[in-house]
């Protein structure tokens, strides 16, 4: 299903940029229980999904969907995780740095993944095993040309370390663990990004470290944890050095560190 899914996130991107590009609209923003906010963009976005994954066999986690109770998300061995709009306060803030997730967990861990940033066109995925890719979609015709296809983690030069850290969520924490890093080595450059691009960065080696010291829902990562595992990047609780596990029965995240 890689090519529908890849359709499905573009065309869930499509309806999420009718609203963005058009702020007269009612966007209809609201408060969860944990502040976050919910706008007519996530609810779009995961109707689109909805659909495209109502042909699959495997049930669906979302973000803006309704969550199960335990008992019976525990008997899924292979399921969807879907955020239809991550970042949603980059949108807010029209930064452009927001995107479409969407994973596919079997036994505990993400095996695929897609993510779509619709304002900047770019398009993420991969599939354990597989390889990950990235590439530039067509606005024109909304189609990714097979040169376009580029191969993630890709070598740079290592004379300094590239620290990605959250646009919007710079813990304490963060800080401590980025000025740790400059005891160690000689040059630490920051990189700022919203959302699941954070991840990506690591993927398509732009950064070597992404400390995330701070929450996060299973949602959040499990399509950038796809990608990054299938470019061959590891992604690890902060504490124990342990692999993220998912479909937990407590859905947030431990903190974590992605490192190439």
């Amino acid at each position: 299903m890689l090519e529908e899914l890849i359709q499905a996130a573009l065309r869930a991107g499509c309806e999420i940029m009718k609203i963005y590009n058009s702020p007269e609209t009612d966007w209809q923003v609201e408060r969860k229980a944990d502040n976050s906010p919910l706008t007519l963009a996530d609810r779009r976005s995961h109707d689109v999904i909805a659909e495209a994954l109502a042909a699959s066999p495997f049930p669906m986690l979302s973000e803006e969907g309704t969550i199960p109770p335990f008992e019976e998300r525990s008997g899924w061995t292979k399921l969807w995780v879907v955020d239809p709009l991550d970042g949603t306060k980059e949108f807010l803030k029209r930064n452009g740095e927001f995107t479409v997730n969407i994973a596919l967990v079997e036994n505990s861990t993400p095996t695929l993944g897609i993510i779509y940033a619709p304002a900047l066109y770019r398009l993420y995925w991969g599939v354990l095993g597989e390889g990950a890719f990235m590439a530039q979609v067509d606005p024109e015709d909304m189609g990714i040309r097979p040169e376009q296809r580029l191969p993630l983690h890709r070598e740079r030069p290592t004379a300094s370390c590239r620290v990605v850290a959250s646009r919007s969520h710079l813990s304490p924490e963060t800080e401590q663990f980025i000025n740790c890093l400059r005891q160690t080595h000689l040059q630490v450059e920051t990189v700022s990004a919203g959302s699941s691009l954070k991840i990506c960065l690591v993927a398509e080696g732009a950064a070597d470290v992404y400390p995330r010291l701070a929450p996060t829902m299973e949602w959040d990562t499990a399509a950038g944890h796809a990608i990054a595992l299938a470019a061959g990047c590891r992604i690890t609780d902060a504490l124990t050095g342990t692999p993220l596990l998912y479909n937990k029965e407590d859905l947030h995240n431990p903190w974590f560190v992605v490192e190439r």
